[in-house]
């Protein structure tokens, strides 16, 4: 195809783009610009395995997968996608799917099994295995991206004060951090500090249906659903703010490197125009997304999280403030779904959800944003449910307008959109149903559309990483969700890669003969 014919494509989509969907089929990477990169995103609980192997050390994901009920299946990492042995066929599968960028996390056990070198030394063979990984990924053409923490805190640090209850925890993730930019940084130009730390601090201390499990008793043994996440929140912050002051001010200039956060946030509609529903649907947002990214850009909390949570929210003092403010040279954003906001003002708190649940409800959200979310409204669900998953529904659409609220709100920072991802339920049908994936290419097409709509109109996005290449651990679901362009067969560990539909497009969308060659790593412009 002609350079002429590649842009009257591409004016075409720009036409049919719509607030409905309408997808231009001719939808590969040379439309979106040379710059622009394609990658996968993982954590290391969830795909390494070797939880037991080479001196790594207990998380607090090794000790709530123990408990019996916890998650879905009674699932555990001991073996996962075992990334940890495959990792040279994996890179080789990630370089045949046309991959920029590919974002794994360290994992803080692996590296210091005992949290942090007062409790022993650092784990040789971990650190070996990242320098494999990186090497491996570079040699391929594929650029690294390390996620410092994706939620697998050492389980001696919780059990020594609690975690990232403490602000002890501080020290401890900052040695961590610093020691993986010395060790990696001379390769590894893309790094993620903390990833969804809001999905971490209300999973995990708020509903406690993730590790560490604490919520208000009864439904949890311990915990203070009502302060705690903002307590975890706030740590998580405060241990983002130090990891990127060290970088900065003793790794950036000569590793020339980049270093962000990942939040995620769900998008949010007002269920009726009433000024209560869009009120209400601001309050959700502030409250989900705000009480991340506005201390990042502006340096503190929304004014409508503080009003409403009040001495429950901890505060910033002058000097944190300042050191936060402007903390992320771009801005990694996990998006999923879109919900509903109804004004609640008058609703009494609910109880958290106690214990893992296919099947989840739509959760009021009333404690501290009087509001409840809903997938339906007028009777009829936003989407259609992904993959057997009913509260799960597709809505493409939604990652246009959570990149426009970002665009405008928090003055156009550059974004990496770091996971995206469709679900699809294994409970017992055919291998080859579970290959024949469509609905997930549908998806794709969708979100990448949408993408490029709102960089057409001024959003600054540079990459879009699926969630994710292989199936995994998927937490508290264990593993009946699969998110993966490849199958992994978990019978008998075997841990066979299987390429589904969704591969192969992605394969062909990734490669295509019209490739500039000038996209690849080490020649971005960004």
């Amino acid at each position: 195809m002609s350079s002429q014919n590649t842009l009257a494509v591409l004016i075409f989509c720009f036409l049919l783009l719509s607030k409905e969907g309408i997808l231009c089929s001719a939808l590969n990477r040379n439309s979106f610009p040379n710059e622009f990169q394609f990658g996968f995103s993982t954590s290391a609980f969830q795909v390494e395995g070797a939880a037991l192997e080479d001196g790594r050390g207990v998380s607090i994901w090794d000790t709530f997968c123990s408990l019996p009920g916890k998650i879905l299946g009674g699932g555990n990492g001991d073996v996962a996608a075992d990334v940890y042995h495959r990792y040279k066929e994996d890179v080789q599968i990630l370089k045949n799917l046309g991959t920029d960028l590919y974002r794994f996390s360290i994992s803080w056990p692996r590296i210091f099994p005992g949290g942090s070198t007062r409790h022993g030394a650092v784990n040789l063979k971990g650190v070996q295995y990242y320098n494999n990984l990186i090497n491996e990924l570079i040699k391929n053409g594929i650029e690294p991206c390390a996620t410092i923490f994706h939620w697998d805190v050492p389980q001696v640090l919780e059990d020594e004060y609690g975690g990232f209850r403490s602000k002890r925890i501080l020290d401890d993730y900052s040695e961590f951090a610093e020691f993986c930019f010395k060790a990696f940084g001379d390769r590894v130009k893309m790094w993620v500090t903390i990833n969804e730390p809001s999905i971490f601090s209300t999973h995990g201390y708020e509903n406690g249906i993730n590790a560490p499990g604490r919520c208000s008793p009864p439904s949890c043994p311990a915990g203070d659903s009502s302060r705690e996440p903002y307590i975890v929140a706030h740590n998580l912050l405060l241990a983002h703010s130090r990891a990127v002051k060290i970088y900065r001010s003793k790794y950036q200039k000569n590793q020339k490197g980049r270093i962000g956060i990942s939040v995620h946030s769900d998008w949010y509609m007002p269920l009726s125009s009433s000024k209560a529903d869009v009120d209400a649907t601001q309050r959700v947002l502030d409250n989900t997304l705000g009480l991340y990214l506005d201390p990042v850009v502006f340096g503190d909390y929304p004014s409508s999280v503080k009003k409403l949570v009040g001495n429950r929210l901890p505060i910033f003092t002058e000097q944190e403030s300042n050191d936060i403010k402007g903390s992320s040279d771009f801005i990694g954003m996990n998006h999923y779904i879109t919900m509903y906001v109804m004004d609640n003002s008058t609703a009494v708190p609910a109880p958290p959800m106690d214990g893992p649940t296919q099947d989840e409800p739509d959760s009021p959200e009333v404690q501290d944003t009087f509001a409840i979310t809903t997938s339906e409204k007028d009777g009829v669900a936003i989407g259609p449910s992904e993959g057997g998953v009913s509260y799960w529904r597709s809505y493409p659409f939604g990652i246009k307008l959570l990149l426009d609220y970002i665009k405008v709100k928090y003055e156009n920072p550059p974004v990496y959109i770091t996971e995206i991802g469709y679900v699809n339920l294994d409970d017992g049908q055919p291998l080859e149903e579970i290959l024949q994936d469509t609905d997930r290419i549908q998806f794709i097409k969708d979100t990448l559309n949408y993408t490029l709509q709102a960089m057409s109109e001024g959003a600054d996005i540079r990459g879009y990483l699926l969630w994710s290449y292989i199936d995994n651990f998927e937490w508290d679901n264990g593993y009946s969700f699969r998110l993966g362009l490849y199958y992994v067969n978990y019978t008998n560990n075997d841990q066979r890669r299987i390429p589904k539909a969704s591969a192969t497009w992605f394969r062909e969308a990734m490669n295509t003969d019209l490739m500039s060659g000038a996209r690849r790593f080490g020649k971005s412009a960004y």
